[in-house]
């Protein structure tokens, strides 16, 4: 694995993430996005992420400098990519989008760099032939709180070459994460093949008007002793990637058509996206679920 010089394609919920984790382990990092007023916000969560590892992982200042050191920006994508030995793509979970940055990321790459997509959903295989390098492309997914969620699912498609699908495993590794190989593809991965349906069920009984979500919530962390209910992790996955994947979905489920009318009404317009806006099932911080007697 010769990876050093990684850029970070895409700085919303997850991208901005990988960014630094991948920055704290010690690579040299370009985050790239469509423009500079986007990336000032990206720096903004920067400090507010770090504050995060002080925390939760005991990092130093020291650390939390050099990682700062690690990372650059830039808003022009040949400029970003130049020297990117890996390019991880965090765009939005759109095929449209996805396929036009692949168009051009292709032009403007190094021959040697190689390409992943942190798709949830799609797969690799639908943008293989973008990428003018099949077989230097897989998806590389992340769970949101990476740095406490520190699971990396390693996917490729029938063109990948083996000995790029190990050095994305031994990259995964080498920034702090748990590389999970899946050797044929699913859609979803390991993680949403088993997430998104129940994700969806508790959905289906809240559009129904079965039950609220906080009391849906409950249900299950009873039940299962788990820390956190369905729409809690709504919340922390952001509700407009449930809103998109509900809108990839509509064509062969019925179900997502009502689904997606409720959650346009009543967050993605008045732009309530959970966890990063602050408020959407709960209000953030110190959501109703952490309290002490939120099961009593």
């Amino acid at each position: 694995m010769n990876f050093k010089n990684v850029t970070v394609a895409g700085s919303g919920v997850l991208g901005y993430q990988i960014a630094f984790q991948t920055a704290f382990h010690g690579f040299k990092v370009s985050v790239y996005d469509i423009n500079d007023d986007v990336l000032a916000k990206a720096k903004a969560k920067f400090f507010e992420l770090s504050e995060c590892y002080k925390r939760d992982l005991n990092a130093t200042q020291e650390q939390l400098d050099n990682t700062f050191n690690n990372l650059s920006y830039q808003s022009n994508l040949a400029e970003a990519v130049k020297d990117a030995d890996l390019v991880i793509e965090a765009v939005p979970e759109d095929p449209n989008i996805k396929r036009n940055f692949y168009e051009q990321l292709s032009q403007v790459a190094p021959e040697r760099t190689v390409f992943a997509t942190n798709t949830s959903t799609l797969m690799p295989s639908q943008f293989a032939e973008f990428t003018g390098r099949p077989e230097k492309f897989l998806a590389l997914h992340f769970a949101n709180m990476i740095w406490i969620n520190n699971m990396a699912e390693i996917m490729g498609h029938s063109s990948t070459d083996s000995k790029v699908f190990e050095d994305v495993v031994e990259f995964a590794q080498a920034i702090g994460m748990l590389p999970l190989p899946i050797y044929k593809e699913q859609p979803g991965h390991l993680l949403n093949s088993m997430l998104v349906p129940f994700l969806i069920s508790a959905l289906d009984l809240w559009v129904k008007e079965v039950s609220q979500p906080e009391t849906i919530d409950k249900a299950w962390m009873k039940s299962f002793g788990s820390p956190k209910g369905p729409f809690a992790i709504l919340d922390i996955i952001g509700i407009n990637t449930v809103y998109n994947v509900a809108k990839l979905n509509v064509d062969t489920n019925p179900l997502m058509v009502p689904l997606m009318q409720k959650l346009e009404a009543e967050f993605i317009t008045p732009g309530h996206l959970g966890m990063p806006t602050g408020k959407g099932f709960y209000n953030y911080p110190n959501p109703a679920y952490e309290a002490a007697d939120f099961l009593k």
